[in-house]
């Protein structure tokens, strides 16, 4: 189908944006350095194993122990891409806003919610994590429950710094109406935002990126849905050392008209080659609270 742009109708060119917060995963973007590709499609993570103490002999000295570090294979999954034409009388007619808002919008409106929705997921279904369910509604006490969350994290001995609470809106609002707070900043206005709890940072993740399962289009209009039998994610609570989001490969290609063999069209390709990884040793660095019922 041909791309449908609507005539510029004034010299002042405004654009309608969809509204679309910024990644909400981005502050797990892994550590190179613990990184090393042997392939195409490939990548390996370093782990470590060790012996714990023994009885010191004062005789015989020190029991052996042992340790074990092995580079372990992590097969990235996830290779998408998308190519859009825009015609170059349409681009001009348009005061040259059609293609020059193409690239922003695109990665506002659909890689980034992709990548956090696919991160999320990927994360929620790995096995071995911590995960409980129930339903929250207005009433729910969610300080508690993430208190409850936090307490297994630290049996786990898992690092209290650096910990991070992605939460759903839903689950956000439920956690502000039952906190009783009132900041006042002296001018008459009121603000009860929370954007920490505890020495967590809070990082608000809308309910349709924030699933359990996702089923990714491989054609058409492209994108993500939540999978049926899946679970919206209430909350989740993680050490960020625990995962590993990875981007081997991103890739925008923009050729001009003069340089389109196709047509005479601006043309824009774009492609990611990504997956997201959580650590062997660390699974008990998350904890995943999501809802009882599972979507339809």
């Amino acid at each position: 189908m041909p791309n449908t742009i609507a005539l510029a109708q004034a010299f002042l060119p405004l654009l309608d944006e969809v509204y679309k917060v910024a990644s909400c995963t981005s502050v797990l973007d892994a550590m190179q350095k613990r990184l090393r590709f042997i392939n195409a499609n490939t990548v390996q993570v370093f782990e470590t194993s060790m012996s714990g103490l023994a009885d010191y002999d004062r005789n015989n000295g020190f029991v052996d122990g042992e340790v074990t570090g092995e580079w372990k294979p992590y097969v990235l999954e996830q290779d998408r891409g998308r190519s859009f034409m825009v015609d170059e009388m349409d681009d001009e007619e348009t005061l040259r806003m059609a293609f020059g808002t193409l690239v922003s919008e695109f990665m506002r409106r659909h890689v980034v919610p992709e990548i956090d929705a696919y991160t999320f997921a990927k994360i929620a279904g790995t096995e071995g994590i911590k995960s409980v369910s129930a339903d929250v509604t207005a009433d729910t006490n969610i300080a508690k429950a993430i208190d409850e969350a936090d307490a297994q994290l630290n049996d786990a001995e898992v690092p209290q710094e650096g910990r991070l609470l992605f939460i759903s809106e839903p689950s956000y609002t439920a956690f502000v109406g039952n906190t009783n707070r009132t900041i006042l900043n002296g001018e008459g206005a009121l603000n009860n935002a929370i954007t920490s709890y505890n020495g967590k940072r809070i990082i608000r993740v809308p309910q349709n990126r924030f699933n359990t399962a996702i089923t990714m289009a491989t054609n058409g209009e492209g994108g993500y849905t939540p999978t049926a039998g899946g679970f919206k994610i209430n909350f989740m609570l993680m050490h960020p050392s625990a995962v590993s989001k990875i981007v081997k490969h991103a890739k925008p290609r923009i050729f001009a008209p003069d340089t389109n063999q196709k047509a005479d069209a601006w043309k824009f390709d774009y492609r990611i080659y990504h997956d997201t990884f959580v650590m062997n040793n660390k699974k008990s660095g998350i904890y995943v609270h999501h809802a009882a019922a599972a979507n339809a």
